[in-house]
């Protein structure tokens, strides 16, 4: 079994839970977010988008070699992106020094692993 075969449920999985996070934070950014709403609309922008890409990946993943890294990269990425503006929202501190940023360049990566499967190309 492939290692893309085997990361298909992980990316499921976090496709709903990044979806749900989503609409979840889109809702306190309008009804609940303060004066930092603007924490809980960028966590939710980001977790929307990335949603639907980890569920294109986990659909294609016998299409496209390098599925399962720009899965990881871009769960990872979201986790910690998404993770350190709520945690910023609610407790006013971050998760760690960069985190957003090191986010940011993992879901960044995670698209150039796409985009990369363009030229490492499943043989059929």
């Amino acid at each position: 079994m492939s290692l893309n075969a085997r990361l298909e449920p992980v990316l499921y999985l976090f496709a709903g839970l990044f979806g749900v996070a989503g609409v979840a934070l889109a809702a306190l950014a309008a009804h609940g977010g303060g004066g930092e709403a603007n924490l809980a609309a960028s966590a939710s922008a980001m977790c929307l988008a990335h949603a639907p890409a980890l569920l294109a990946l986990a659909l294609g993943n016998t299409r496209l070699r390098t599925a399962w890294l720009a899965g990881l990269l871009m769960i990872a990425g979201t986790l910690l992106f998404a993770g350190d503006l709520v945690t910023l929202r609610f407790s006013g501190s971050s998760l760690f020094p960069y985190a957003a940023p090191t986010g940011g360049w993992a879901m960044m990566l995670g698209w150039l692993a796409i985009a990369a499967g363009a030229i490492f190309r499943v043989r059929t």
